[in-house]
């Protein structure tokens, strides 16, 4: 009985690890669109800045295998709880909200991640480090916050802040399509870490 018992305790133990690594599916959400142009400089608009990346995003990841999903994939306006219910209708998926800065503090810059759950804090931490590998900027760290779209969220989900447009130099660098593609490397080298978390068990 006890050999029994220890089989199916390992037995399950083994189908909750494996569960906890199988998502393939990447919700990837390109933040504002349409007449939300986001934070903005002169002709330097998020909306496309987050396309962008959102676009390389998608590329880079069908490359290594996962299925992907894109909130928006044109200049057009999706409302928030949209962007929501499209994360939540792939029940075993991920979601990453892309976004670049902006404040009224022209000397602020830097990138930073946001999570609402804390079972989404893995992810962020990841994306971050991924983001601060490929490209050389102020460390903002990670934080928790309760943006609509991840806090209605159902499934592990983060918000990345890409730099700041309202600072000159970082609004410089978001023009070049190689910073971009480092922001895009980045996210996508957080994700494969996390899945690489999820099925050693290290996060869920």
């Amino acid at each position: 009985m006890k050999s029994l018992l220890t089989s199916l305790v390992l037995f399950s133990a083994t189908l909750l690890q494996s569960a906890a690594g199988s998502f393939q599916t990447v919700v990837i959400d390109a933040g504002h669109g349409g007449r939300d142009i986001g934070g903005a400089y002169g002709k330097v608009y998020e909306k496309w800045l987050a396309l962008d990346t959102s676009m390389r995003v998608e590329k880079k990841l069908k490359e290594k295998g996962f299925k992907t999903v894109m909130t928006r994939r044109s200049d057009h306006f999706v409302t928030l709880g949209g962007r929501a219910k499209i994360g939540n209708s792939y029940p075993n998926s991920i979601f990453v909200s892309i976004h670049y800065n902006f404040t009224s503090k022209k000397s602020v810059s830097g990138l930073e991640t946001f999570y609402c759950s804390k079972r989404s804090q893995p992810l962020a931490d990841a994306v971050q480090r991924g983001m601060l590998s490929e490209v050389k900027a102020v460390n903002r760290g990670v934080k928790y916050a309760r943006y609509y779209v991840i806090r209605h969220a159902k499934n592990p989900s983060i918000l990345v802040e890409g730099g700041f447009v309202s600072n000159s130099a970082e609004r410089g660098r978001t023009k070049e399509g190689r910073y971009r593609e480092g922001i895009a490397d980045g996210i996508v080298n957080g994700i494969v870490e996390y899945k690489n978390m999820r099925r050693n068990g290290t996060a869920y």
